[in-house]
């Protein structure tokens, strides 16, 4: 099915919101496909959510620009860079193989759910609605974070944030959710938590659409229109929206909407 422009641009603006909160933008983007634009392919559902994804991309790399072109800077200068800038970069290699390989294990189990399962909208919400119950249960979780910075950093950290970044890519467990909760779990400190975990999405972003869109990737311009809404919604609601996800608990809200989603089956 061609989305119109209308419905990319709709797509475009509900990414650019959720993205910043731990609500889950993939969950968001397959529940309006599913229930509103009937499309129920899983393969197209995924891929749909990825593309969406770039738009807030550019957005995270626009804020985060004096982040990245340090990065990029010591990567290219690593003999001489200061020992915190040598584990951030560790951790943000290390976190990106391990969310790859999650990754395409978890796409290749759900594409193969489709041999077996008759997916309708109702069916879609249900599944969407027991991931948002997980993602709810990790946000009631959260406690205040401790003093840990990124010198602090260390190869496990990279491995199981990897783990949890990789699992995001169901519908439904929200990636900036999951990453924040466990490196605030991991008592590093609220600021350096979100710093990592945003940074952790551009990398994966990338090259997730590179394996999974490229081969088919053209640049229409009823696609273009939708970057341009998550870009342009991103960047405006970037700043406020991580403030904001870092004095309220999202956890109950997302607990309820799950309830709502999964009991919507039976109406």
């Amino acid at each position: 099915m061609e989305l119109t422009i209308l419905q990319t641009l709709i797509l475009g603006i509900v990414q650019g919101i959720t993205e910043w909160i731990p609500i889950s933008s993939s969950a968001a983007i397959v529940l309006i496909l599913s229930n509103f634009y009937q499309i129920t392919s899983t393969e197209i559902l995924v891929r749909t959510a990825l593309f969406f994804h770039m738009g807030t991309f550019l957005a995270a790399l626009v804020y985060f620009r004096k982040d990245v072109v340090e990065l990029i800077k010591n990567l290219f200068n690593y003999k001489y860079t200061d020992q915190t800038q040598k584990r951030t970069i560790r951790f943000l290699f290390i976190s990106t193989v391990v969310s790859g390989i999650v990754g395409i294990v978890l796409i290749k189990t759900l594409y193969s759910f489709e041999d077996v399962i008759t997916l309708t909208g109702k069916t879609i919400s249900f599944a969407v609605g027991v991931l948002l119950l997980f993602t709810a249960l990790i946000q009631l979780k959260i406690r205040q974070g401790g003093i840990k910075r990124e010198r602090n950093l260390k190869m496990n950290d990279g491995i199981f944030l990897g783990l949890m970044q990789g699992i995001a890519v169901l519908p439904g467990i929200s990636r900036s959710g999951i990453t924040v909760s466990t490196l605030l779990l991991k008592k590093f400190d609220d600021t350096t938590a979100l710093r990592l975990s945003f940074l952790m999405s551009l990398p994966i972003v990338l090259i997730g659409n590179i394996v999974l869109n490229l081969e088919d990737f053209v640049f229409s311009t009823t696609g273009l229109y939708g970057i341009l809404a998550a870009f342009v919604f991103g960047l405006l609601t970037i700043h406020t929206l991580m403030k904001l996800s870092k004095k309220i608990n999202f956890g109950w809200f997302i607990f309820i909407f799950a309830i709502l989603m999964m009991a919507s089956v039976l109406i």
